[in-house]
């Protein structure tokens, strides 16, 4: 009973101290999921707690079931539409890109290292994709946001370029242990990996999906039974030779596009579930390591590491991309810099130590160091090199809190909570407010006290106002109560002055005196600017022409609705 007793106050406390360290991070700058690698050392073996764990079948297991959940929450939280703009180029960065950064890594390693090619090529294998819960926790828990196409880009790579860094690893440790099979067995692996993990990913995804929109079950169970079939999916996958990770990521996928009032409860619960597995997971491997080891390879594993972030990436992701889609070299540089490794080549470099590869050790202590470089160095300036590329767009009011009613079995009516902070909307009568079509205040709440509002009623700074309507009021309504700040930075980034994309392009041309190409009359404005940005324009993208930047300031799907115009 002791030992169950002290595992239950460790791991409380692990926890507890992982959580407390959200605050640290966001103090002073330090990645979150470096601090639970760091926590997982602090108490490990040579640690403060001096807690010895060396388990690394249980750590590969623990590892599978934290990375599932972590991708299924990724993908819940994927809309559809932003595939429209990303799913080629991720999906080329996913197994090119990965294919161009393990070869050069692994060349490299080879050389520093003094190991055969397959050696070189098994450490650039391990340390060759990007890490889904590295991406998605940096991304959202820095608040960065970015421009559709690029953050688009980085989610939907990280969600699917395991099967690529798996198959590499699996063929080079196989070569290693002298059971390889032919140039066709490896082929065939290669398509059971991808080919069973789309189809079974996106068909049970498709059936629980269904499953979840028609069962009438308690709130409660919903993420549960979302979890559990999750699971099924990853589980049959792996048992038929495909990638599990990646069917788990398009099952989420499925799911979280379907819409329904299931989704009402299972968001809120898979977030917490997605931080927890990111909690545990770091923590098992800080525990796995001993820094000793770990010290023995810290210079040549940083030289790989260095390497990586700064040669191989950029020049994989330059290859993926810029040949064959329009993005900006802005867009690339960002997208190189967030090349972020962080669980997934710790789990891969448990693959030689279970497949007993000679010199597994220095796998598993080049992977950890790396992710550690990376982490620390690309994940602590993501928001500086954010800044620096341009890739950030403007941000927005949101509501502090929203909330389904649970009336409707979908597109349910939410209530939205908005502090009045917009210096324009003081002593303005709620009858002269331009509300979209079927939203209306419910309460406003005023020191405290409610009042029961009337079209009469004088807003006043620091009101707080309860909104009913649906999600795709959301825009009009968050335009409405943004504050004199954030008007400002719109501005300054959108342009003072809009216009309808359907405006015709002769009518702007001589109205600002500018000249136009003869195919280019009969052009609307939106379709003008999406012809200069490569077809498939997103907000924020802006045309230099004659001086003036055009800026898609509204979409509708593939649609450009708004345009800004910026004098600089």
């Amino acid at each position: 009973m002791d030992v169950i007793n002290t595992l239950f106050i460790l791991s409380g406390l692990l926890i507890a101290l992982s959580v407390l360290g959200s605050r640290l991070s966001s103090l002073v700058g330090l990645p979150l999921l470096l601090i639970f690698l760091g926590l997982g050392m602090l108490a490990g073996e040579q640690g403060i707690l001096g807690i010895e764990f060396d388990n690394y079948s249980l750590a590969f297991v623990i590892g599978h079931l934290a990375l599932a959940m972590i991708l299924l929450d990724g993908g819940l939280r994927t809309r559809l539409k932003t595939f429209r703009v990303a799913f080629r180029p991720a999906l080329t960065l996913a197994s090119v890109g990965v294919f161009i950064t393990s070869g050069l890594v692994g060349v490299f390693a080879m050389w520093v290292f003094d190991l055969s090619l397959v050696q070189g090529l098994l450490v650039g294998a391990i340390v060759g994709s990007t890490d889904a819960a590295a991406v998605f926790s940096m991304l959202s828990g820095r608040g960065l946001n970015l421009n559709e196409r690029v953050g688009a880009t980085l989610e939907i790579e990280s969600g699917t370029n395991d099967p690529m860094a798996i198959f590499l690893t699996l063929v080079l440790v196989s070569l290693l242990a002298g059971e390889v099979g032919g140039p066709l067995d490896t082929l065939l692996l290669l398509v059971e990996q991808f080919g069973l993990g789309v189809a079974l990913g996106l068909g049970g995804g498709w059936l629980s999906a269904r499953l979840l929109r028609w069962v009438d079950l308690a709130p409660g169970l919903y993420s549960l039974l979302a979890l559990a079939l999750g699971f099924c999916i990853f589980g049959l996958t792996s048992l038929l030779g495909g990638s599990g990770f990646l069917a788990i990521y398009l099952a989420g996928l499925m799911i979280g596009n379907q819409k329904g009032r299931h989704l009402n409860f299972i968001l809120p619960v898979h977030d917490g579930l997605a931080w927890l597995s990111q909690i545990g997971l770091f923590l098992v491997l800080g525990l796995l390591v001993t820094p000793t080891d770990l010290v023995d390879y810290l210079l040549p594993a940083g030289m790989v590491g260095l390497v990586l972030i700064f040669v191989a990436r950029p020049i994989a992701v330059v290859v993926a991309l810029k040949p064959f889609f329009k993005f900006r070299w802005r867009e690339i540089g960002f997208i190189s810099w967030v090349g972020l490794r962080g669980a997934v080549p710790i789990v891969l470099a448990i693959f030689p130590v279970i497949g007993g590869v000679e010199d597994a050790a220095l796998y598993f202590n080049v992977a950890f160091a790396v992710v550690l470089l990376s982490l620390l160095v690309q994940g602590s300036t993501l928001s500086v090199m954010a800044r620096w590329t341009k890739v950030l767009m403007p941000s927005s009011v949101s509501p502090n809190h929203r909330g389904p009613l649970g009336i409707l079995p979908e597109n349910d009516y939410e209530m939205f909570v908005y502090r009045v902070e917009n210096q324009d909307l003081a002593d303005v009568p709620i009858r002269l407010l331009r509300f979209p079509s079927g939203a209306l205040i419910s309460a406003l709440f005023r020191e405290h006290a409610m009042l029961h509002p009337k079209g009469s009623t004088r807003l006043q700074l620091g009101d707080v106002l309860c909104v009913i309507g649906r999600s795709e009021d959301l825009p009009a309504l968050n335009r409405l109560f943004n504050g004199e700040a954030k008007l400002k930075q719109e501005r300054a980034f959108f342009g003072t002055f809009t216009f309808d994309g359907e405006a015709r392009m002769q009518e702007v041309a001589e109205a600002y005196g500018l000249t136009l190409s003869p195919g280019e009359r009969d052009m609307t404005l939106g379709e003008f600017v999406a012809l200069r940005v490569g077809g498939h324009p997103v907000v924020g993208d802006d045309v230099d022409w004659h001086g003036i930047h055009w800026v898609v300031s509204e979409m509708e799907g593939n649609r450009v609705t708004r345009v800004g115009l910026r004098l600089y």
